[in-house]
C-alpha cells in the first residue's frame, strides 16, 4: 500500500492514475519534501517537482503520468501526438524546399494523416504516415526503406524499436545529405525529444 504525505489537492488524481496503471500494488514508497517520489531504485518516478506545481497537478498531468510510466498513449492522446508531429514535419518540409532552390522538383503534400515529399531525381520521395490501429507513424525512405515508429511518451520521441532509432534522428541524418543547407528537425518539429 503507498504511504504518503501529499496535499489533498492532488491526492485524488494521482490515486486515481496509480489505480488505472495497477502501481499501487507494485510500488510503496512515497518520499515528500519539495519532491514527491514514487516507486523503489531504477523505477523511482517524481509526481510533482515542486510544491508551487500542486494546484496546476490536473487530469490531463495524471494522465500523462500514467501514458509515461506504463510506456503506452491512449488513442486520443495518439490522434494529438500523431496530428502535431505530422503538422509540424509538414511545415518543416515546406520551408526545406522553398529554401533549396536546386531541388526544381521537389514538393510537398499533406492529407489525411499522410505526408508526401517528393524529392525528385534521384533523391526519391519520402512518404510519413499516421497507422491510427497499432497507434504508430509509418515511414517509407528511399535510403532506407520502410520503419514503423512507436512513440514512447517517457522520452517524447517516436522510436523504431529495432534499431532505437527515432523518427527524427534518421530525417536528420538522410535529409541534410539530400539538401545543401543545415537541417534541424529537433528544434524545428514536434516531438523531437528535443523540441525546445
Amino acid at each position: 500500500m503507498i504511504s504518503c504525505r501529499i496535499s489533498p489537492y492532488v491526492s485524488n488524481n494521482i490515486g486515481k492514475c496509480l489505480r488505472q496503471v495497477k502501481w499501487v500494488q507494485s510500488y510503496s514508497r512515497c518520499v515528500c519534501n519539495s519532491n514527491w517520489i514514487i516507486g523503489h531504485g531504477s523505477h523511482r518516478k517524481t509526481l510533482v517537482q515542486s510544491q508551487d506545481n500542486v494546484l496546476n497537478f490536473t487530469g490531463i498531468h495524471c494522465r500523462n503520468l500514467c501514458s509515461s510510466l506504463t510506456g503506452s498513449i491512449s488513442l486520443p492522446e495518439y490522434e494529438v501526438i500523431c496530428n502535431e508531429t505530422l503538422e509540424s514535419l509538414t511545415d518543416y518540409f515546406d520551408v526545406i524546399v522553398e529554401e533549396n532552390t536546386h531541388l526544381e522538383n521537389a514538393d510537398v503534400t499533406y492529407g489525411d494523416g499522410v505526408l508526401t515529399v517528393n524529392f525528385g531525381n534521384p533523391h526519391g520521395t519520402y512518404v510519413i504516415n499516421r497507422q491510427t490501429p497499432n497507434k504508430q507513424i509509418w515511414l517509407s525512405s528511399p535510403t532506407s526503406g520502410p520503419k514503423r515508429y512507436d512513440f514512447d511518451p517517457s522520452r517524447n520521441i517516436w522510436i523504431y524499436k529495432h534499431d532505437n532509432k527515432s523518427l527524427h534522428d534518421l530525417l536528420q541524418e538522410e535529409i541534410v545529405t539530400i539538401v545543401t543547407s543545415n537541417v534541424d528537425f529537433y528544434s524545428n518539429c514536434s516531438h523531437s525529444g528535443k523540441h525546445r
